[in-house]
């Protein structure tokens, strides 16, 4: 046999023991992914989760040796190029027993460069213990980015840091379904995005309100149901730190409103209880359940 027809059976051979190996991870476990929703506003957590059912028939440990490590993901845009990495992710450690389903929960926003808008695909490689090349690879999930519509910003200075500025930002999203608001905080010397999380769902029936205060905060009050309107503060920090319901005052709709001292409040509002109006609800309940009266 001739060298080169040597070289050419052994490749084979190895291509063969490769496929074989893949199909013994493919048979010890079944792995799904799934995605949280499949519309994002660019810069929103997205949150996949991926399970994992035991098959090997003894407990399973799957942890990161400090150079490989044993969950994978392979993010790409509508050109199949991948997207590149924020840094490495260091998934902890997961012991799923014999038979057992346990489920692993990933914000691929921090692991992915994924703060501009575009159509991408998304699935996961879960290791054997001992298994630094083959895997079982899940399912592959399309998902979609958009920037959402800006109704309002500001730009703030940071306290006690001089040129440092953020731009606070209010976005309008439609699923296709409902409309959504998001807030969004944006450094402005890097034009990174500092963080965008979903407020709430909204009625535009009313225009979304919003200011600045003097602790530097964001206040946003919008109409959440036909009677309900949230009321939520936002930090530089893009940390959600207030959020309250209100329901509509004696002179019409609710309204934010600046005071002199630099402080924001709203007015015309009486501040929706979930106590008190489970206990009014329960009052009328019981009132309707007494016997009628005989005569």
């Amino acid at each position: 046999m001739g060298v080169m027809m040597l070289r050419h059976f052994r490749m084979i051979s190895l291509a063969f023991t490769a496929l074989a190996c893949s199909q013994v991870v493919e048979a010890q476990l079944t792995t799904t992914l799934t995605l949280s929703k499949i519309q994002y506003v660019a810069g929103e957590p997205v949150v996949a989760v991926v399970t994992v059912t035991n098959h090997a028939g003894r407990s399973l440990t799957f942890a990161s040796d400090g150079r490989t490590q044993w969950l994978d993901f392979m993010v790409q845009d509508r050109q199949s190029a991948p997207v590149p990495l924020r840094g490495k992710k260091i998934f902890g450690k997961m012991t799923i027993k014999a038979g057992e389903t346990l489920a692993r929960e990933v914000d691929l926003a921090q692991c992915f460069q994924l703060s501009e808008p575009g159509n991408f695909s998304v699935s996961a490689v879960v290791h054997m213990p001992g298994e630094a090349l083959d895997g079982s690879t899940t399912n592959r999930v399309l998902f979609t980015q958009s920037t959402g519509v800006r109704s309002w910003n500001q730009k703030v200075g940071l306290p006690g840091r001089p040129g440092n500025i953020r731009d606070y930002r209010l976005l309008n999203f439609n699923n296709g379904d409902k409309s959504q608001i998001y807030a969004q905080v944006v450094n402005v010397q890097t034009g990174q995005k500092v963080r965008t999380f979903l407020l709430g769902d909204v009625l535009l029936l009313r225009k979304p309100l919003a200011t600045v205060d003097n602790q530097q905060r964001m206040h946003v009050l919008f109409l959440a149901t036909p009677t309900m309107w949230v009321h939520c503060q936002v930090n530089t920090d893009g940390k959600l730190v207030a959020r309250e319901i209100h329901q509509r005052g004696e002179q019409g709709d609710p309204q934010l409103q600046n005071f002199n001292d630099g402080s924001v409040h709203v007015m015309n509002s009486v501040i929706y209880d979930p106590k008190v109006a489970a206990e009014a609800k329960a009052r009328i309940r019981k009132a309707s359940d007494r016997p009628a009266a005989n005569y």
